[in-house]
């Protein structure tokens, strides 16, 4: 390592001494439940096109039936998906969870302003 006036020092250094990446499981499971939700997501999407043009094509009552579970499983599915990614977020250090709320102080007055008239 060179030693001259504009010598920086190593990332390793900065970061608080971590090295090499490591291999971390639970990022992978997160990983592939964001992808088999978003893959289930995709095909009720397309279940529920389907049901749908039946349904409207040919009038049956289960044809809407099935269109209202692929609906409703699809949203699911594609809210799962978001909140594995909040938290895939979270573990990577992309995002943090937000403060919490301070507590009421016991000993002040409830109702605020109009209670205390």
């Amino acid at each position: 390592m060179t030693g001259g006036k504009r010598a920086g020092s190593r990332a390793a250094d900065r970061a608080g001494g971590r090295g090499r990446a490591r291999f971390r499981p639970d990022l992978l499971l997160l990983a592939v439940g964001i992808t088999a939700s978003l893959v289930a997501w995709g095909y009720l999407v397309i279940a529920a096109i389907d049901f749908g043009a039946t349904a409207r094509h040919d009038g049956k009552t289960g044809a809407w039936a099935l269109l209202a579970v692929a609906s409703v499983g699809g949203m699911l599915c594609l809210f799962l998906a978001f909140m594995l990614a909040v938290r895939l977020s979270r573990a990577l250090g992309l995002s943090h969870a937000p403060p919490p709320r301070p507590k009421r102080d016991p000993a002040a007055p409830k109702g605020g302003k109009r209670a205390a008239r």
